[in-house]
Order: structure tokens, then sequence, then C-alpha cells
């Protein structure tokens, strides 16, 4: 109650709770005696990942304010609706708060009448994920992605990830386990290819532009009455990006219909359909600012964030779990193999996928479909 004090000049506090599943930040949903605003999220960033969480409110503010500004001319379809989270200032008109033992506070605006879900639920529900990301990237297209700060460096940079796992594995000794020797092998197979977005921009054929960064599909806002995309949330990975990063993460979390976390890792399946919802969802905007090579590595993208989620889960559970939360010691491991098997089957289906994402972006090239999103389904 304390710390949400610090932020609520709308009225008194009522209530806090804790909200969400994240795995890094603590995050809490406070209740307003108020008439106006009812709510906000209380969140204290996790000074591990968050090395200077200065410039993670400075990224939020530059984005957010950008955004709000493309979106006064922008026109949305009837009853569409897509908000931002705002800034919530403390009492004292900062946007942070620091508690006596150095934790960093900090307070969000809350999106009502919207819900997440931490997996998909139909063909519409993936369209309307796919439309949430290219709304974002689309008000974000044009923000000079120099504006932003390098909040996480290194973050989605596979090779530096392989780097640092094999620093992790050479520290390591015990014994293995039949699961552990599957992800041995498993990263030992995949780590020539491992490079292949990273070379892209390293030749010049791919360019950074604003990302969001973590685009999962608990991170999409959906309106309760109408299903629609409203809004993107946990915008602390913002930062200059691939474009690619985020088309990858999101069919990674999205095609997954198990999710991260089941115990079912050795059925874990990539689900073309859902992935071909999301990117007709997605191309109806995102063809306005993509380029040739672009669409060029969409594949690569979809296969390479499942498996570098899966090193980074390798990597931790090896590390001693330092830096994803884990309600047990073989979590991030578990975590891992979901990741794993779920690259096997992208692989496994590379004829498919690639002729799906030759089929959306023939026709969103060719210019059907407009601002709006087709109708499933489509073949």
């Amino acid at each position: 109650m304390t710390v949400a004090e610090k932020f609520a000049s709308q009225g008194r506090v009522l209530d806090v709770r804790e909200y969400g599943a994240g795995n890094v930040n603590d995050t809490f949903l406070v209740t307003l005696d108020s008439r106006s605003e009812k709510h906000f999220i209380l969140q204290r960033l996790n000074p591990r990942v968050f090395r200077q969480p200065a410039l993670v409110m400075g990224n939020l503010r530059t984005v957010s304010q950008h955004a709000l500004e493309r979106l006064k001319h922008t026109s949305l379809s009837p009853g569409r609706r897509w908000e931002m989270p705002r800034v919530v200032l403390t009492k004292a008109g900062r946007d942070h708060w620091i508690d006596s033992e150095g934790s960093f506070w900090r307070a969000l605006s809350f999106i009502e009448a919207a819900q997440t879900f931490d997996t998909l639920t139909d063909l519409k529900h993936a369209q309307e994920v796919g439309y949430g990301l290219g709304r974002f990237h689309h008000l974000l297209s044009d923000l000079p992605p120099e504006r932003l700060a390098d909040t996480l460096p290194g973050f989605h940079i596979t090779p530096l990830y392989l780097e640092h796992y094999d620093e992790v594995l050479g520290k390591r000794g015990g014994k293995k386990s039949p699961e552990m020797d599957y992800c041995l092998r498993f990263i030992r197979e995949r780590r020539a290819w491992a490079s292949v977005l990273e070379q892209a921009k390293a030749q010049g054929r791919l360019g950074l532009k604003p990302i969001h960064g973590d685009p999962k599909v608990n991170n999409f806002m959906m309106d309760t009455l109408s299903g629609q995309a409203i809004g993107m949330v946990d915008l602390d990975t913002v930062k200059p990006g691939l474009v690619h990063y985020d088309v990858g993460d999101l069919m990674r979390s999205g095609a997954n219909l198990l999710g991260e976390e089941t115990e079912h890792w050795e059925t874990v399946r990539f689900e073309p359909e859902l992935g071909r919802a999301i990117l007709q969802g997605y191309l109806a905007l995102a063809r306005d600012f993509l380029t040739e090579p672009d669409y060029a590595y969409m594949y690569d993208a979809i296969r390479l964030i499942a498996f570098e989620l899966g090193l980074r889960f390798f990597t931790d559970y090896l590390e001693g779990n330092v830096y994803f939360k884990a309600r047990h010691r073989d979590h991030n491991l578990a975590r891992a193999l979901v990741q794993f098997k779920l690259t096997e089957s992208i692989e496994s289906q590379a004829t498919t996928i690639h002729a799906i994402i030759g089929d959306e972006t023939m026709f969103f090239r060719e210019g059907a479909g407009g601002p709006q999103v087709p109708h499933l389904p489509r073949k």
C-alpha cells in the first residue's frame, strides 16, 4: 500500500494485488477510490535485468508520446480502439520512486475492459494479435531508432547468447540427464546457423527499427466484448532492433497451443494455420514499411527466435536460474525443452511455412485487403 500511495494522486488506494505472470518484473494492480481512473499498474523493475531503469522510462515516454501523436492522424476501423500505456507520475511529479532498499518502482495507466490470454483461442484471436503487432510497428515506423536507448545490450543477438552459453557450460560440472544431453546436442547442431539475422544486418540487408522486444501472446490486450486487439503492454524491452525479432517471437508464442509452461514438451508442435492467421493480421499493416529483404528472412526469424529462447532458458538453468523466475530447480530446463521441440517442429514444416509466407506476402504486395484484416480461411 505504501508504495502505491506514492503514485495515487487520483484517489485513495483501496487494494493492491499481484497481477499477471511475468518472468522478470513484479507487477501489481492497484484499485483506487476514484471516479476517473479506477486502476493503475504498479511495477518493481528487476535490477538484474534492467540495470539502467531511467533509460527504460525514457524509451517508454518516447514511444508512448510518438504513438499517441500518430494515433491522432490514424483512421481506425469503426468500433476499433488502440491504447498505449501512459506513465503515471508520483505525487512529487516524478516518473519513478526508489524505496529504502533501493528498489525502482514505476506506475502505468491500466487498459480497462480488456483481458490477456497465455495462448491463442482460435484463428480470429491469431489474426488479432498479428494485427496488434502490425499496428504497434506501424505507429512507430517513422520514429528514428536512434531516439531510443538500447536498454538491453545484446538482447536478441543470438551469437552473444551462444558466447555466454559457452562460458557457463565451461564452468559447469556434475552429472548430465538425458534431457540435458538432448539440449546440448540440439544447440551443437544449430550453432553455425544461429547468426543468420545478425549477418544480414551486418551486410546491410536488414535495418534497425523500433521494436517491442517481447511480443508474447499475453502481452496483447484484447477487448473483452469485441475480442479485438486494442493495445500492447510490457514495453520495457522496447528498443532499436529488427522487426524480425518481434515477428519470430509472436509466431513462436502464438503457434504453440500448449504454451511455454507445458509439462508435455514431447508433444509441442508449431501450428501452421495459426501462423498463417498471425501473418495475415500483421502484413495487413506491415506492408507499408517492410522491404524486400525483410520478407526474405521471415522464416529464419520464426525458426531462430524459438531456438534462441530455448538457448537462453537452458543457459539460465545451467547457471542456477539467475535471470528467469523459476518455481523449481529444473523449471528453466523444462522451458528450454519446450522451445527446442517447437524449433524442431518448425524445421520439419519448413516447406509449408515458406509457402504460407509466400502466399501471404504475395497477397498483400498486390494490394489486396487494404487496411482491414482479411477473413480466414484462405488457402
